[in-house]
Parts: structure tokens; sequence; C-alpha cells
């Protein structure tokens, strides 16, 4: 390793490391799921980092989006999974303007995730903002934690 050090100057590191972990994400994204199923991505050509958080209200999903138009997002349940889909717009070429580095992924993404038994799927609720989608999964009533008061007689 010494020796590629003392050849290649640190951006070419760089740039042979950004490649690889592409590439890993790549074949990541591509490797059939395993186990339980609960998550699965459809073929694509990039998948948004997405973030779920629990209360006792329900699930909060929160997918970052940069530069899609919320026009550009459709979310489905359907069979107990949550799918988003959408674009994203490579920007339009200009002449005279030379790019220099694109690490930016464009086109079409998909996520799916199965949604627990205790949400109530017919108020599920959404929002975009500063290229963050925010997809509110309520709990169904009976799901909800409840406190009983215990008399000691």
């Amino acid at each position: 390793m010494d020796i590629w050090r003392a050849t290649l100057n640190q951006d070419s590191l760089n740039e042979l490391m950004n490649l690889s972990n592409r590439l890993n994400g790549m074949l990541e994204r591509r490797r059939p799921p395993q186990g339980d199923n609960e998550e699965t991505m459809a073929s694509a050509d990039w998948a948004p980092v997405v973030d779920i958080v629990e209360s006792e209200q329900g699930f909060v999903l929160l997918a970052e989006l940069p530069g899609v138009h919320k026009n550009d997002v459709k979310i489905s349940v359907q069979d107990g999974v949550l799918t988003l889909n959408g674009q994203r717009e490579q920007d339009k070429e200009e002449k005279g303007v030379r790019y220099h580095r694109t690490e930016r992924a464009y086109g079409r993404f998909a996520r799916s995730f199965a949604v627990p038994e205790s949400v109530d799927e017919q108020k599920l609720s959404a929002e975009f903002r500063d290229g963050v989608l925010k997809v509110h999964l309520p709990k169904a009533e009976k799901a909800k934690p409840r406190s009983v008061e215990v008399r000691v007689s």
C-alpha cells in the first residue's frame, strides 16, 4: 500500500475511495432482501436515506429528498407496505459549462417499508418542507398505551 500512496496524490486516493463507496452502495441496493422481508428496495436509480421514529402517538418516517419537488413524490400504502416513489431530475446542461464532479444521484427512486399492525393506515398524513418528506403514521386507538388506576381496598 505504501507504493500506491507514494505514486498517487491525495485527490486520486479520495477519488478511488469515493468510487469504491459508490460501487459498494450500488451492489448493496441490488442485493435481494433477507430475513423477514420487513424492508425492500425496488429497482431504482437511487434511494433516499430514511429515519423512522416511534412515539406513543405513532411513527414518523423522515426521508431526505433534496432537489425533489413535492409533486414528484408519491406515497402509497397497500397490503401493509408503505411505498415512496418519485424522481429527481438532473440539471440541464448549460452551454459553456463543464462539470468537474458529479456525485448527486438523479432519476427514479423507490423505498418500501412494512407498516406495523398497530398503525391506522386510514389516518396517514405527510408534509414536505426544505427537502425533507415527513410521513406521519398514527397508531390506532387500541394500540396506544393507556394507564389504569388501581385502587387498593
